[in-house]
């Protein structure tokens, strides 16, 4: 942890999410093809994990590969599912070493065998690590996270296991795909875009955001140190008073 960002121990978010932007920007800027963006982009995941494991971070959710990226090119779709299975087998040591448990939140099954057949042997893995959750979301969208629990819900009213009177907001959190973890309470994005693309829409009605303007490449330890810090100043008052006008009233 850098000496020049202080950190409050007592006050680190539980679960943070990250929409990490920029690598196809950070590849053409410097003229490289795109897919040395995403292989620039895999150290930065490297980094924040380790930085994310230091100071004590329970839950970092990556949105990795969205159900929208399967409309790329072809070549560029490959290149990364081939990335992604080059990185599950190269990251099992910085998993087993800081006691990393993978999970996956997204549709599985659309994935190539080899995929699939990865995923499923680092998720066996690192299955009795306790550490952090690194939680990866791969051709996940929220509105087809949202659309999948209203057909469980619907599918439990059919059985006749629920009443439509008794679905309220925490049965369809329960019928999430995150059901595991607790939503977030700080979402990060780089590269300078002020959007959510269709990630985490019901888990971060609460959340604090953190936007900055710096590609996932160049994204540092310092920088994800510097929007914890600024997720420790700001009074999350979930729609109610803050403490400080509580006390005046």
């Amino acid at each position: 942890m850098s000496a020049d960002i202080p950190i409050r121990t007592d006050k680190v978010p539980r679960h943070v999410a990250i929409i990490m932007d920029g690598n196809g920007r950070w590849a053409q800027m410097r003229n490289l093809p795109r897919q040395e963006g995403h292989i620039e982009g895999v150290k930065a995941v490297r980094r924040i994990t380790r930085a994310a494991c230091k100071i004590g971070i329970r839950y970092l959710t990556l949105y990795a590969f969205s159900t929208e990226n399967w409309g790329r090119p072809k070549e560029e779709v490959s290149a990364l599912m081939a990335l992604l299975v080059s990185c599950l087998h190269n990251e099992m040591p910085l998993f087993m070493e800081n006691g990393i448990r993978l999970r996956v939140i997204g549709q599985e099954e659309v994935f190539a065998p080899e995929v699939k057949a990865a995923l499923d042997e680092a998720l066996a893995k690192t299955a009795g690590n306790t550490r952090m959750d690194l939680v990866l979301a791969l051709s996940y969208s929220a509105r087809w996270e949202l659309t999948e629990a209203v057909r469980k819900l619907a599918g439990e009213v059919r059985e006749g296991r629920l009443e439509p009177g008794d679905i309220d907001a925490s049965s369809i959190s329960r019928a999430l795909a995150t059901s595991f973890m607790p939503d977030p309470d700080l979402l990060i994005r780089t590269s300078g875009e002020y959007r959510i693309s269709n990630f985490l829409l019901w888990q971060i009605a609460y959340s604090e955001l953190f936007f900055s303007p710096v590609l996932w490449p160049d994204f540092t330890e310092d920088m994800f140190y510097g929007a914890i810090a600024d997720f420790q100043k700001r009074d999350r008052r979930f729609g109610k008073l803050s403490s400080s006008n509580q006390s005046k009233s």
